[in-house]
């Protein structure tokens, strides 16, 4: 768990599945692969536990300080199909947006990542069409990085978090 002033980042509980199927099956997931159907939803929500049993990190379900209703996710994943650990996010509401909740989430999930973990550098896999992941990536000082290797098809964004990578 990790804090920041208005929020607390936290690992994930089985009262978060509903939301967490909620978003993953709206159309608020294009840019992500989704939507899903609910049994995708179901299915793939054990794997933010397990990210955390095998790695000793996942994603944090961010939720406001004081009520821990979840508003979206904020982490590091590092699933078997990618090359390196991934800074990902999302918020499940669009009420939530432009009150740069999910900066300060990104921030403090990174921040924890690197001081909690071995890794200094990790990236973020953006869908090209996808603006508003791109401008948070820029926010919190991410850089372009297009020769590195990425899980998905192109065209994606690749942005890199922390340190350069070794040549």
């Amino acid at each position: 768990m990790t804090t920041t002033a208005r929020l607390t980042l936290r690992a994930p509980k089985p009262k978060d599945l509903s939301a967490f199927t909620a978003f993953w099956t709206s159309p608020r997931t294009v840019y992500m692969g989704g939507p899903w159907t609910s049994d995708q939803a179901v299915a793939d929500f054990p794997e933010l536990a397990r990210q955390w049993d095998k790695n000793g990190f996942s994603m944090f379900v961010v939720t406001r300080s004081g009520d821990d209703a979840p508003l979206g996710l904020a982490g590091p994943v590092y699933p078997e199909t990618h090359p390196e650990p991934e800074l990902g996010w999302n918020l499940w509401n669009g009420a939530d947006e432009g009150q740069g909740l999910a900066l300060e989430a990104v921030r403090a999930a990174r921040d924890w990542f690197f001081t909690q973990t071995r890794y200094r550098t990790a990236v973020s896999y953006i869908n090209v069409a996808n603006a508003a992941s791109e401008r948070l990536a820029v926010a919190v000082g991410a850089r372009p990085d297009p020769d590195s290797a990425c899980p998905y098809p192109p065209p994606v964004l690749i942005y890199r978090h922390g340190e350069a990578r070794a040549a």
